[in-house]
């Protein structure tokens, strides 16, 4: 089922996120997040009407996803950038493209035209699932991060809503 996150969700967006953290490249954080952190993030995206979706299963919170502001200046403020994640335990279920779908409508909603996604060059998986629900790629940043001792590409994809 999807719906509306709410503070009662942040322990499994927690740990979806912090999974992603210390276990891919997926977010470009070394150090976990605390629930602070993840309540202040949800309030900020609640006090700008942006959406953060959650989808639960059992009571359990087994994916996110949302978008907030591409870039904090006025001429971006028909595009916003948007992220997903699901747990390791529900993926290749389709999860993540129905949640991702689910914010085209909201972000029309508030005007919005673009929507961007910036994903780890080599995140296969991501990248098909953004191409199949229309995304292209618009960009390629080679070597702009590190994480795991590594140098990470940084591609940019972008749908027209």
């Amino acid at each position: 089922m999807l719906r509306p996150a709410v503070e009662a969700d942040l322990p499994g967006i927690l740990a979806i996120y912090n999974h992603a953290v210390l276990h891919s490249t997926a977010i470009w954080n070394d150090t976990p997040a605390d629930l602070a952190n993840r309540s202040a993030w949800l309030r900020d995206r609640q006090a700008k009407s942006y959406p953060v979706i959650v989808a639960e299963e059992n009571g359990e919170v087994m994916g996110y996803a949302s978008f907030g502001d591409f870039r904090p200046f006025e001429g971006f403020r028909i595009s916003v950038e948007h992220s997903v994640y699901v747990a390791e335990a529900a993926r290749g279920r389709g999860l993540g493209r129905t949640l991702v779908e689910a914010l085209f409508a909201p972000a029309r909603a508030l005007g919005k035209k673009v929507m961007i996604g910036g994903i780890t060059a080599g995140n296969e998986a991501s990248l098909a699932l953004h191409r199949r629900l229309g995304f292209v790629e618009t960009g390629h940043l080679p070597g702009i991060g590190t994480k795991f001792g590594r140098r990470l590409d940084l591609v940019f994809v972008q749908k027209e809503l």
